[in-house]
């Protein structure tokens, strides 16, 4: 009988054992490998693939957004790393109304490229991890990898060699951005998989940025600098040959010439700096504060404050070459007018090239050749057909109105590098009402400067307006109105890649409205506060929703509970976590789910995905930890707790227990946007813990 009791035990621990090992989701697996690129690099490949409806988050998410993926290398002094790590293929990005900001991320698989250089001549070891976050519809975790690839450098010349082979120059001329099952090899196959929407996603936006910069292009024809460029190239056809097959074949190669040397700008940067050259352009400090400055010193010119000119020596001796005829005289007459544009077309080119860059590889070379061949296509046509010039409109104020227009537009734009910077230094000089406060104030004296109520120095009197003008201060006045509730908290989502996020809001009238519906819900009950120490540990950094008070650390949490003999609410949760924002903001705002959180509950919320380092007294030991590992961070301690004692490692969970650390019911609760269930469930909780406090009696 005993040894059937064992038996039917046995049988019952295994298959609970079972049961909580089902529910440790590691929805994402990795493989890494290794690419020889040519004689002295190579590249690691990390891929990824993520089971199907979950997905992964790209290493560019902005500041208050999901817990980006973040490659770690440990240093060696066999290699270096080279720039950071590439991403293929190019992350979805949408905007996520829970984070309020533009999200990038994938489904089904993509690759993260570190391109090292071998330093030693000798077999190695290359180590390191990787920390992300995966979510579906219900459920975000935060995991880590611990990445090992071996990597034979006595495979390598160590000497820089000037004759590469050909198989390193066929495999290293692909660029990361544009390698494709059919282009690359073999490795490339198996670790980028095949999944075409990303392609064709990549492929979309690459036709996005041609078409922006192609209209960019077509607007910078119209410049006050360029526009009178096209009499005297007109001119210099006509004085030419009147070989109409020489001519024509002039006309051409000159139009092929301002493609190049506008391409030239972005491919050469591009292949001379890499993709980090645009990254760090859009990201760091420095390059946005300089940025912000040249707008700033473009849009003062256009309003007339001074002008900006082209040495005139370097533009003579363009001229000196453009009349030696033949092909030169085309190229030069083309290096002339690109370079007589440079005061008008500069701005436009920074604002195409460095805000759609995004740190792609890709990106600068097409927005400059669709640039480029906008603004040659008129010229061309221009030089082949002459009489067209009759036909174009005459200098004028127009022409002054069209130059103070991009000076508002550039001063707005520059508003955004400056951002950039503010943000990343914490300075809080453009926090989102200011910018907003700017950018309103910039539309709406820009409507009414063309409605004539504002003018300048070289404006003549007008005392008409036309109905294009018109038009255009109706759209800068109502767009300069619909950024008006942005100031009082509305999220103005069509700005969302341009505006400070959400949280450096000082007002938000959603906020007040809802600390007046919860005042009221719980005037005259039970409200005071239940924490017992005025600072409880990490909520320096950490903080709770909707005003609630709690703990984020467990044992001080039940320390508390204790005391006040009330139970415990623990939410095991993530500062990166999506599902665990929704069911703050739709679940846990809702007044009956408010009213038992604050009034009966301790709660304590821990963060699984909060790096902080812990003292050694409070580290979990390799015995006890779910890994074996030794545990050193906040974060996974808390991810382990959870492992251990409630069989999870996916978030939002959140369990309910006595102040003894017991459970109190055996539910516990993950995603769920049903606010009765939820509210069932924190009187199930509390209706439990008063039973067992009337049996302790």
């Amino acid at each position: 009988m005993s040894k059937l009791r064992f038996l039917i035990v046995s049988v019952f621990v295994l298959a609970l054992s079972g049961m909580v090992q089902a529910q440790m989701l590691n929805p994402v697996k990795w493989t890494v490998s290794v690419q020889k690129i040519s004689e002295t690099e190579a590249n690691i490949v990390c891929t990824a693939t993520m089971d199907p409806g979950w997905h992964l988050y790209s290493q560019y998410v902005g500041e208050g957004g999901p817990l980006p993926t973040v490659l770690t290398f440990e240093p060696n002094s066999s290699y270096k790393l080279l720039g950071k790590p590439y991403e293929y293929p190019k992350a979805h990005v949408e905007y996520d109304q829970t984070f309020e900001m533009d999200v990038g991320s994938w489904a089904g698989s993509a690759s993260f490229t570190q391109r090292i250089k071998l330093l030693k001549s000798e077999k190695f070891t290359i180590t390191g991890i990787i920390e992300y976050m995966t979510c579906n519809e219900g459920s975000c975790i935060p995991l880590d990898y611990d990445l090992s690839v071996n990597v034979d450098g006595t495979q390598y010349s160590l000497e820089e060699s000037g004759d590469e082979s050909p198989d390193s120059i066929a495999v290293d001329s692909i660029p990361i951005d544009t390698i494709t099952p059919d282009t690359a090899g073999t490795n490339a196959t198996t670790n980028l998989g095949d999944d075409t929407d990303e392609n064709d996603l990549a492929n979309s936006s690459l036709w996005s940025i041609f078409i922006i910069a192609f209209l960019s292009g077509l607007i910078a024809i119209f410049t006050p600098c360029v526009l009178p460029m096209v009499p005297m190239t007109v001119t210099f056809f006509l004085k030419g040959s009147e070989n109409k097959s020489k001519g024509r074949r002039q006309a051409f190669f000159f139009g092929f010439s301002i493609i190049v040397i506008f391409t030239v700008i972005g491919s050469g940067l591009s292949i001379i700096f890499g993709p980090t050259l645009f990254q760090w352009l859009s990201t760091h400090w420095l390059p946005n504060i300089l940025f912000f400055l040249i707008f700033m010193i473009f849009a003062f010119s256009f309003f007339g404050m001074f002008e900006i000119k082209m040495p005139s020596g370097l533009i003579n001796k363009s001229d000196q070459q453009a009349d030696k005829g033949g092909l030169f005289g085309p190229f030069f007459m083309a290096l002339t007018l690109v370079l007589v544009s440079f005061s008008c077309t500069v701005p436009i080119i920074g604002a195409v090239v460095v805000m759609l860059s995004n740190g792609e590889f890709l990106q600068p070379i097409v927005a400059m050749f669709g640039f480029g061949l906008a603004f040659a296509v008129p010229f061309t046509l221009f030089a082949l057909f002459p009489r067209w010039l009759g036909n174009l409109p005459k200098s004028g104020g127009w022409m002054n109105t069209l130059k103070v227009v991009l000076g508002f537009i550039e001063v707005a734009l520059g508003l955004k590098f400056l951002s950039v910077a503010d943000m990343a230094y914490g300075w809080h000089l453009l926090d989102r009402q200011i910018y907003l406060a700017l950018w309103i104030v910039i539309f709406s004296l820009l409507g009414l400067y063309l409605l004539g109520k504002l003018k300048f120095k070289h404006d003549g009197d007008e005392k008409h307006i036309g109905v294009p003008k018109l038009m255009l201060a109706i759209i800068s006045l109502s767009f300069a109105i619909y950024m008006l509730p942005g100031m009082f908290g509305a999220p103005i989502k069509i700005l969302s890649g341009f505006l400070p996020p959400q949280t450096t809001n000082e007002f938000d009238v959603r906020d007040i409205v809802r600390e007046e519906i919860e005042i009221s819900q719980f005037a005259g009950g039970n409200s005071e506060s239940h924490i017992c120490t005025t600072n409880p540990k990490y909520s320096e950094d950490l903080e709770l929703p909707h005003g609630l008070e709690g703990y984020f650390d467990l044992e001080e949490g039940l320390a508390c509970a204790k005391e006040m003999k009330m139970p415990i609410f623990i939410d095991f949760t993530g500062k990166g976590c999506v599902n665990c924002r929704k069911m703050e903001n739709n679940v846990w705002v809702e007044p009956e789910v408010l009213k038992r959180l604050r009034n009966d509950y301790i709660i304590v919320s821990l963060y699984t995905d909060y790096r902080h380092e812990l003292p050694e007294d409070e580290w979990v030991s390799a015995e006890i930890s779910y890994s074996g590992k030794v545990i050193k961070d906040y974060g996974k301690k808390n991810q382990d707790i959870q492992i251990r004692n409630y069989g999870q490692n996916s978030q939002p969970q959140y369990v309910l227990l006595d102040y003894d650390g017991k459970k109190l019911i055996k539910e516990t609760k993950a995603y769920d946007a049903d606010v009765d269930d939820f509210v069932r469930f924190l009187d199930e909780g509390l209706e439990a813990f008063k039973k067992r406090e009337a049996e302790k009696e």
